[in-house]
Parts: C-alpha cells; sequence; structure tokens
C-alpha cells in the first residue's frame, strides 16, 4: 500500500549534531508519532493538526501547513531550497518520532527524495519488518539501541538485531544513549550485538543531555563505556548532541 500524505511535525534546514552525519546540512523531515516513550526524548511526537514549513532554509521563517501533508508541497519546498541555496545541503534526513510507523508514505516519497538528494533515515531501530519496504532505496542509516537503564525501555534486543542485520546493506551506524544509571553489561551486550553483524559498524556512545543542556554523566565513566566497546568493535565514539550546545534544531 502506498500513501501520497504524511502527518508531519515540521520541514527545516539545519545541522545534523549527531551521529555519524554530524556537522552536514541536511534537510530535516520529522514525521508525527512514535512507538516508544524513551525517558530522554526531546521530540513532541503527539498528534499535531498542523505542522511548519520553514520557508528559507536555516532562518526559522516557518509557516503553518494543515496535517497530513502531500507529498508535492514537500518536493516543491525541496526543489525550491536546492535551486536557491544549491550545493548548501548533504542530505534529507528523514527523523521523528518515528518515520518507519509512516512506511507507506516514505514508500511513496522516496523516488521524488532520491531524486534531489541522498536520504538518511533516522530511527529507534525496532521496525525492521518496516525497514525492509524501503531499505533499497535508502544511503544512510542511524539507528538507535535503546538502553533499559537510559530509555527506560525494555525487551528490545531481539528487535533492535533483526532491524540492524536488514540496515546493513546500507551505510549504517548505531547510536545509544547512556546516564548515570547505565551498567556496563549493557554496553557490552550492544557492542557484541553489532559485531555479529559486522564488526565495522560505528557506535556512538551518545551522553544524555539533561534539560538545562549539560551533561551529568562523568567524562571518566564515558571513557570506560568507550574502552569497554573498544575490545569489540572497529570504530567506538563519544558524541554528544552539539546542536544542543549550539542553539540549532
Amino acid at each position: 500500500m502506498k500513501s501520497d500524505t504524511a502527518d508531519l511535525i515540521e520541514v527545516f534546514s539545519s545541522i545534523q549534531g549527531e551521529g555519524d552525519l554530524i556537522g552536514r546540512r541536511q534537510v530535516f523531515i520529522r514525521f508525527r508519532g512514535c512507538n516508544l516513550d524513551c525517558d530522554y526524548c526531546d521530540t513532541n511526537a503527539v498528534d499535531f493538526d498542523h505542522c511548519r514549513f520553514e520557508l528559507t532554509p536555516g532562518r526559522q521563517d516557518f509557516q503553518q501547513m494543515a496535517n497530513p501533508v502531500s507529498m508535492p508541497k514537500v518536493i516543491e519546498l525541496l526543489e525550491r531550497w536546492q535551486r536557491g541555496w544549491p550545493g548548501v545541503h548533504h542530505s534529507i534526513s528523514l527523523t521523528g518520532g518515528e518515520p518507519l510507523l509512516q512506511v507507506d508514505a516514505i514508500h511513496t516519497w522516496l523516488p521524488e527524495l532520491k531524486g534531489i538528494l541522498p536520504v538518511h533515515l533516522e530511527t529507534n531501530g525496532v521496525l525492521h519488518i518496516a525497514l525492509f519496504k524501503i531499505v533499497n532505496d535508502l544511503d544512510y542509516i542511524s539507528m538507535d539501541i535503546k538502553l533499559p537503564s537510559s530509555s527506560g525501555e525494555s525487551g528490545l534486543w531481539d528487535h533492535h538485531h533483526a532491524f540492524l542485520e536488514t540496515a546493513a546493506a546500507t551505510e549504517v551506524s548505531v547510536k545509544t544513549v547512556v546516564n548515570c544509571a547505565t551498567e556496563e553489561w549493557e554496553i557490552e551486550r550492544a557492542a557484541r550485538m553489532i559485531a555479529t553483524v559486522n564488526d565495522n559498524i560505528p557506535l556512538i556512545i551518545q551522553p544524555e543531555t539533561s534539560p538545562d543542556d549539560t551533561i551529568k554523566l562523568s567524562q571518566l565513566r564515558l571513557i570506560e563505556f568507550q574502552d569497554l566497546a573498544s575490545g569489540i568493535l572497529a570504530d567506538v565514539r563519544i558524541i554528544p548532541q552539539t546542536h544542543r550546545f549550539i542553539g540549532l534544531l
């Protein structure tokens, strides 16, 4: 089943502040809704009658659009940006919420989006059946592994493993959020799961950012987590949410 419309929160231009594509300028298409309820989530992904479209890339001059939003409206905006600001954007990031909840719409939109820029999926890494429908049309995937200690979610390990096996067909990286409650066994289990698929897949350890934009986890603990994971994987990085520190969306 395909759909020409999707429920969105916002469409805007900014700098990727997390993960493997950090520092890249992207077009963000933020989809409404999520199947998880992580303790550290900083996105309001509940029902919206309207979403907001940024008219000028990076200028935060937003205009309200009624949901659901049709594909031609999104494509028209992105093509205008490409004409007016050629070479500025590296890729399009499908984010949320959880974009794969609206996989039918993404399936319909992807050929048009890929005609404009490469496509990057940011996902909680659980909906592997939905991913299978579109994985061959994606260029990059940044998936989460939700640790029980930091996310408050449990029972997701098998779902994450199945998701990663499918995502490995693209340029994939894994992000996991850690905080003061995170235990070493969680880091080890996440790293060993990744290694069963490909031990060269990057693991980004992201310290949780508090509402006051500070990091409570000690530097030593972060180093210890990196030490542990680096004994299993070839590429382990510590990257905070940099966009939070420079006041970007």
